[in-house]
């Protein structure tokens, strides 16, 4: 799935992406560490992989999105 992202936070290495209906989705370390980047920039294109509900997805996977 794409997203953009929105929030990131160097410290804490979490952040949050818009969906592209618009919808804010927070992820978590393991999350951005599972994707091997070093640092998020808003607006960056991603791509993720989520886990769970469809109304309230879990974030498991951040990477750059690649053509």
């Amino acid at each position: 799935m794409q997203a953009t992202a929105y929030t990131y936070d160097a410290g804490t290495r979490t952040g949050s992406v818009l969906l592209d209906d618009g919808t804010a989705v927070p992820f978590d370390a393991p999350a951005f560490e599972a994707g091997g980047l070093r640092l998020l920039r808003p607006g960056q294109r991603v791509r993720i992989e989520t886990e769970g509900p469809k109304d309230a997805p879990r974030i498991t996977l951040v990477t750059l999105q690649t053509f």
